[in-house]
């Protein structure tokens, strides 16, 4: 996630990442006593933009994958971390993914989850990064909110997803009889506007930064059904997550 050209064998963060997937996947190739290969993957690889960069798709699902092209330059902040990340994450993603055929990956299931923004509580010492992203319109972190910011750019609206809905979706591709393929993992994907209604409505004591949609010309749907449809089921829906991350950063002190 932090590149040092100076002290690496790879010139940026998506050669590193795309060199240890590869190294993780043949692994399990040559084990040849692994079945299943689990990707834990992020949704800044499934966004629905078109490649003119002229807008975004009618909806999001599993075969959208992000335009990795200059025409979508004004999406990522000035941080170079923002478009390192998205390009690592999409590249090493579908380079996983091509082991799920006979010709790489001689018979083994591959999975990938690409997961919304993760919220909840946590059994960690601090409030996770995530989390603070989650409720950034009422924290006064900047770069969490440059980050919440970010991903609307990228996604049209924010797909949100609790830490143990995350879990458990793992075990569950884990204990499927089989299972492979692509599956975007969120059970939520709500506007800012209507993150920062919930927050405003539901905790006043808290100056709430006010989100309109005005650029958002129409409404993307959210059109993954893929892990429901194998007969996952989700726990916590968008108002759980957000109450959630505001009681762990109450609990941490951060709020």
């Amino acid at each position: 996630m932090i590149h040092d050209p100076g002290s690496q064998q790879y010139k940026n963060t998506s050669e590193a990442a795309m060199a240890a997937s590869k190294s993780i996947a043949l692994s399990c190739v040559r084990a040849g006593t692994v079945k299943r290969l689990i990707y834990t993957a992020s949704v800044v690889s499934a966004s629905s933009l078109k490649e003119d960069g002229s807008g975004f798709k009618d909806a999001m699902d599993e075969t959208c994958w992000t335009p990795l092209n200059d025409s979508l330059a004004y999406v990522y902040p000035d941080d170079p971390f923002y478009k390192d990340y998205t390009y690592s994450k999409t590249l090493s993603e579908k380079h996983v993914l091509s082991y799920g055929n006979d010709e790489n990956g001689g018979g083994l299931e591959v999975v990938t989850l690409p997961c919304g923004l993760v919220g909840g509580d946590t059994l960690q010492s601090s409030t996770p990064v995530s989390g603070v992203v989650c409720i950034a319109q009422i924290m006064q972190d900047a770069r969490a909110y440059i980050s919440l910011k970010f991903l609307k750019k990228l996604l049209g609206k924010i797909p949100l997803v609790h830490i143990d809905d995350v879990c458990e979706a793992h075990i569950f591709c884990m204990e499927s009889t089989s299972i492979s393929g692509r599956f975007l993992c969120a059970s939520s994907y709500i506007s800012l506007e209507e993150m920062a209604n919930h927050f405003a409505l539901h905790y006043p004591e808290f100056n709430v930064k006010q989100e309109y949609e005005d650029e958002l010309k129409k409404d993307i749907k959210w059109a993954s059904t893929k892990l429901c449809d194998k007969g996952f089921v989700y726990k916590y829906d968008a108002k759980m997550i957000l109450d959630d991350c505001i009681k762990c950063a109450r609990r941490m002190g951060d709020l």
